[in-house]
């Protein structure tokens, strides 16, 4: 069990700051325009501080003490490696600095809809989510999954958000990118 908990607890270290982070930067993005060496560094240490500090003092009420079902395994490292695969993949055609919303705070950038975004169009929030309930299967206890379900309401006004920001930068462009291309899934649930 050692293992699995290290690799969880890796990966929500790492995955569930981030709505605390977009939430920091999108209310308030006109005021971090003009500070956006500190806007990174306050919006990524209070999130990761706070997250890292939440996790590690509340690791028992979240992590199960007892091994999973074996499927569980499987399907949890399946999702991890997606999320995995999509970061390697979102980074290289984005770059470090527009996967911290470099081009957000500036209001540089074009909008890129090639490679993975030709299909969805938040690849790197489709691996979050992916990851975070990937991490939640190997060992997650009710606790987690509770803070799984709320974090994703959190996640999700975080996008809307971003996707507001793309609109009012991009205009139509954006819009129509929007109507044609779906969110998390490169295919629609509804038609």
């Amino acid at each position: 069990m050692r293992f699995l908990h290290i690799v969880v607890g890796f990966f929500l270290f790492f995955e569930l700051p981030i709505p605390i982070y977009w939430l920091i930067l999108h209310p308030f993005n006109a005021f971090w325009k003009t500070r956006v060496r500190a806007a990174f560094w306050f919006a990524g240490l209070t999130a990761w501080i706070s997250g890292g500090t939440a996790l590690w003092v509340f690791r028992h009420w979240l992590l199960a003490a007892e091994r999973p079902p074996v499927i569980a395994i499987v399907v949890g490292f399946a999702l991890i490696g997606v999320e995995i695969y999509l970061f390697l993949r979102v980074e290289r055609e984005l770059g470090s600095r527009r996967l911290v919303g470099h081009a957000e705070l500036t209001g540089a950038g074009e909008m890129h809809t090639a490679g993975l975004y030709a299909h969805v169009r938040h690849p790197r929030y489709s691996g979050m989510f992916a990851a975070v309930v990937g991490a939640a299967l190997l060992c997650g206890t009710r606790l987690l999954w509770v803070i799984v379900a709320v974090w994703w309401i959190f996640a999700l006004l975080a996008i809307r958000m971003e996707e507001r920001e793309l609109a009012g930068r991009f205009g139509p462009a954006y819009a129509e990118y929007r109507k044609r291309v779906p969110a998390f899934l490169p295919f629609r649930l509804h038609s």
